[in-house]
């Protein structure tokens, strides 16, 4: 009887903290990345001044917004399956940095509008 009562709080203990256990790992299973959505969101807006104050031309405005669209686009297949990746998550943030650099290049070169 004795051995049966610890089976049976062990098997209610582990049924207790299964969400937690299943919540940690490597991330693999947060398809929300708001640290990708807000720089996204900084990034529109900075090409959106850009545009606004003349720094942008009507072309380098619209190559920006594409390269934006491009990692949207990008970070929706990613996200299909329902997962974002360690991996993934690193390569949608090399692309924003490297749009990142582009506006600023862009925002910061002779052309004017």
């Amino acid at each position: 009887m004795n051995k049966l009562i610890r089976i049976s709080a062990i098997a209610a203990l582990m049924i207790a903290t299964a969400p937690a256990f299943a919540e940690q790992g490597d991330g693999a299973h947060r398809p929300h990345d708001p640290g990708i959505n807000a720089r996204q969101h900084h990034q529109q807006e900075r090409i959106e001044q850009g545009a606004r104050s003349g720094e942008l031309t009507r072309g380098e405005t619209r190559k920006l917004e594409r390269e934006e669209r491009g990692i949207r686009k990008e970070e929706r297949e990613y996200k299909a399956d329902g997962k974002l990746t360690k991996d993934e998550r690193k390569d949608l943030h090399e692309d924003l940095n490297k749009v990142s650099r582009d506006i600023h290049d862009e925002k910061h070169d002779a052309e004017k509008r």
